[in-house]
């Protein structure tokens, strides 16, 4: 098995060249504080990319994390099992490929509760994300959301492009759920693309 700090150089690398978004350098560092302050156990990650964010995870949560992961994407699903299977956590993180708000309600049930859940996909769903994900949720767990501010639009009083408005206004939306539905305490960092920290109290 290769040293994790050459796979996950290599995978940035990879992303950079093939413009695969993965966790934003300015974001990594505050996604990586959460992740060693929660210790996460057992995690539901959607949106897998080159399984970059499931690796950091794995490296720096619980011993004996286990992960599973939904991607889209068959190839990118194929690229990320193949940086993964190089890795000394190839049998703690588990890809399965297809819409997530499918797999949410097939898949995904069969690995919980979670005590933590990243969500970095198709931004304009995170509201539905988060409705399929609460009842598979451990009591205290903690919701990452990525991208949550959108290049600043989200809380721009400026009205975005066009081609981005249903985004922004699900984001804001996503925003509103999880700083005013009970059972919820959101933190907002502003690093990266913003990144929403959600813990959960079972009401």
């Amino acid at each position: 098995m290769e040293a994790i700090e050459n796979v996950l150089a290599e995978m940035e690398q990879y992303a950079q060249a093939n413009h695969v978004p993965i966790i934003n350098e300015r974001g990594r560092a505050a996604f990586l504080q959460v992740i060693r302050a929660c210790r996460p156990q057992h995690v539901l990650e959607i949106g897998t990319a080159i399984g970059y964010s499931a690796l950091q995870i794995a490296h720096n949560g619980a011993a004996g994390v286990e992960i599973t992961t939904l991607e889209l994407s068959a190839d990118r699903s194929k690229t990320a099992q193949a940086y993964i299977d190089r890795s000394i956590y190839a049998g703690q993180i588990h890809i399965h490929t297809g819409d997530a708000a499918k797999l949410l309600t097939s898949v995904a049930p069969e690995m919980a509760p979670y005590d933590f859940v990243f969500i970095d996909a198709a931004k304009g769903q995170y509201v539905d994300y988060l409705q399929k994900v609460e009842p598979l949720l451990a009591d205290k767990a903690v919701v990452l959301a990525d991208n949550v501010l959108f290049r600043g639009y989200v809380r721009s009083e400026e009205k975005p492009p066009r081609r981005f408005r249903t985004i922004v206004k699900r984001l804001r939306e996503y925003i509103r759920v999880v700083t005013e539905t009970p059972g919820y305490t959101t933190e907002i960092l502003e690093n990266g693309d913003g990144l929403a920290v959600t813990r959960y109290q079972r009401p």
